[in-house]
């Protein structure tokens, strides 16, 4: 048994963590005296509704024998985003959208609510780094405002748990989880036990009412999800919001996904209403490029279960330096290095007096490892000062050998390049070696 010390106002009642002369609440002098707050460690609370003696005896059970109720998903009011979750929200689900500052993680999420509120069903927006007023400006400037959305602006966890327990709303937003705080857990808002605390009790509360939980998370400088790994354990699916603040697209990639399948992609455009669907990726990401530049090459490239092409280019030019640069937007820098060796060796070409600078069109980042044979073709192409065949595609993966691999989805590869019209088309079931690559883009040059 630990003991947690509170100043409590004899005149109010309201409690604080630090002794003060005057109450904060009642403004009442020298009413604060000091009372010892019961914390009990390393037994488990019973829930409310549930006698103690009941949860101390859970015993388990046959798998055979427990009643199942098929759960029934409802729309969160956005088709697309309904898709790539499974076949929409699950009641009792959680769901963590994590992104940086600025991507409009807070302006979806606003949508998803107000759609959802419009169709009768109750939704709770609980803002722990906006106002009120804040939230209504921009709920009004998205045409969103309804008497079914609810909003909170609290850095609180118990306002947030009473509004989930009193309510019972059908979906629930927590923006964010890191700025959110306990009574009952020591440390800043942000740290690993506050995070820790409140995501456990917001999600224990949610599963036993049956809510749908959609908490927000921010990300470190590297990327990742900050504060325990736990968050990511505890919830039932994982969204990233991706993108550069200086384009108007962003990317909605599904990390983990119980109810559904996984490494999905949605992509978004910005714009004044909100965020928009954008509801034929496989070519959002050309823009007006020009195929008689040379430079560039078309690849096919995959994520989840949806084909798209992305223009690569490359641009090859003499080094003033000792040491020349070697420059990948896009994807990893390492592997641009990797190719380059492997074209040295395998094509008999220097490259040790050129600087070669590369990336993705449209500021995309990908990890797609068929974007290897698109790589090679976006240098070989600056390289000769040649422009590849106007609608040719090319995808796949190089290894150490020089052989072009197969990967994975290939034949929604191929599918999505015919529908576009795309020829010749270069995978790896056609071309075998970097050889053979060179060969068919340049007329069998050596």
């Amino acid at each position: 048994m630990k003991s947690k010390i509170m100043h409590v106002c004899s005149a109010c009642g309201s409690s604080t963590h630090q002794w003060q002369g005057q109450c904060p609440r009642c403004g009442e002098w020298n009413t604060l005296s000091e009372q010892a707050k019961p914390k009990i460690s390393g037994t488990r609370k019973a829930k409310p509704g549930i006698p103690a003696s009941a949860t101390a005896t859970n015993r388990p059970e046959p798998l055979q024998d427990v009643t199942f109720e098929r759960t029934m998903t409802y729309s969160c009011g956005l088709e697309a985003l309904d898709e790539i979750l499974g076949k929409g929200l699950v009641p009792g689900a959680v769901i963590l959208l994590a992104g940086e500052p600025g991507i409009g993680k807070s302006t979806l999420l606003l949508q998803m609510v107000g759609e959802l509120a419009r169709t009768g069903r109750r939704a709770v927006y609980v803002s722990a780094e906006e106002s009120l007023p804040q939230i209504k400006g921009r709920a009004e400037r998205l045409g969103l405002l309804s008497p079914d959305l609810l909003a909170m602006a609290t850095t609180r966890a118990e306002d947030a748990l009473s509004a989930l327990e009193t309510d019972t709303p059908d979906l629930m937003i927590v923006d964010s989880v890191q700025t959110m705080a306990s009574d009952e857990v020591d440390g800043l808002p942000g740290s690993v036990s506050q995070v820790r605390a409140v995501s456990t009790a917001l999600v224990e509360s949610a599963k036993r009412r049956g809510t749908t939980l959609v908490l927000v998370g921010h990300v470190t400088k590297d990327g990742q999800i900050a504060g325990p790994k736990l968050l990511e354990h505890m919830v039932d699916t994982v969204l990233s919001l991706e993108g550069d603040r200086k384009h108007l697209f962003r990317v909605l990639r599904v990390m983990k996904n119980r109810f559904g399948p996984a490494h999905e992609l949605l992509l978004f455009q910005m714009t004044g209403d909100g965020m928009e669907v954008v509801t034929d990726p496989s070519t959002f990401f050309l823009g007006d490029r020009n195929p008689e530049l040379s430079g560039t090459a078309l690849c096919m490239a995959v994520s989840g279960h949806r084909a798209y092409a992305v223009e690569v280019q490359a641009l090859v030019s003499q080094s003033v330096l000792a040491i020349p640069r070697r420059t990948a937007l896009g994807f990893d820098a390492n592997r641009l290095h990797l190719l380059l060796a492997v074209v040295e060796k395998k094509l008999r070409l220097n490259l040790s007096a050129v600087d070669i600078y590369t990336k993705i069109g449209g500021g995309m980042k990908l990890g797609d490892p068929g974007l290897d044979a698109g790589i090679i073709a976006a240098v070989l192409s600056s390289f000769y000062d040649r422009p590849l065949p106007e609608k040719a595609v090319v995808w796949g993966e190089v290894d150490l050998n020089g052989q072009v691999r197969p990967v994975t989805s290939q034949d929604i590869r191929l599918r999505q390049a015919k529908q576009l019209g795309y020829k010749p088309i270069l995978h790896p079931v056609d071309v075998k070696t970097i050889a053979d690559l060179q060969s068919r883009l340049f007329g069998g040059r050596k």
